[in-house]
Parts: structure tokens; sequence; C-alpha cells
């Protein structure tokens, strides 16, 4: 195995990852909207490596469609079922991205957006990412 010393010893700083995980809401209690978003930072490109949704189940089902804007290829979308029923729960969605989608520019942030569900009874939002 080849010596990382001089790698790691010139690494800036502003090239480590950082986890931004539900920095706006990382919890939606009820049937309520909800985002998870990396933050803007001025000067700095942010990027996205990957997101979680966890949902409980509804009064009424539906397929809710979870998006991520702010990306240099525009906006993605992505379908959630939530199953009919309040102590059910919907399958997790994990989605990662490799290579990392970077914003459209600096100082743009990063979100993933969850609509309300009726009588949802819970669901969490996560991202991760980091800025260069």
């Amino acid at each position: 195995m080849g010596n990382l010393s001089g790698l790691l010893a010139t690494q800036d700083s502003s090239d480590v990852p950082v986890m931004a995980s539900g920095i706006n809401v990382s919890s939606i209690t009820g049937g309520a909207a909800g985002a998870a978003t990396i933050p803007a930072q001025p000067g700095q490109t942010a990027y996205m490596t990957g997101f979680e949704i966890t949902s409980g189940g509804a009064t009424a089902g539906a397929l809710l469609t979870a998006t991520v804007t702010g990306l240099a290829g525009g906006t993605m979308s992505y379908v959630i079922s939530v199953p009919t029923g309040a102590t059910l729960s919907a399958n997790p969605a994990w989605v990662s991205f490799y290579p990392a989608l970077a914003a459209s520019g600096p100082n743009v942030a990063l979100v993933l957006n969850l609509p309300a569900a009726a009588g949802r009874t819970a669901a969490a939002l996560s991202v991760q990412g980091f800025y260069l």
C-alpha cells in the first residue's frame, strides 16, 4: 500500500465532506410537507452524495413526488409510495449519487422536498453532501 501522508497533509479543509442531515427539517410529524437542505455557502458549490426518505403509513395511501432542487442538471423527481394504514411503513428510499451531483452554481442550496400526505403518521428526511 502506498504512502498517503503527503496526500493527507495537503488536503484543504474546504474539500472535506460535510454531513447535512435534515438541517432544515430532520423529522416530520403528521402529514406535513418537509425539506432537508445542504445550505448555500458563499463562494462554494454544494454537492449531494445521497439522501434517505422514510415514512409511516397514512389514513389514505398516496403516491408522492419527492424532488431534489438546486441541481446543475435541473430538478430530479422520485415517486414515494405511502401505504394505507397508520401502523404500516413505506419502503425506505435510499439514493446514492456517484459521482456526486453538483448545485447549479456557487452559493446555491440543494434541497430534498417531500410533499404533505393526509393522515401520514411520520416521515424523516436526510441528505448528505459536501462543498468545494
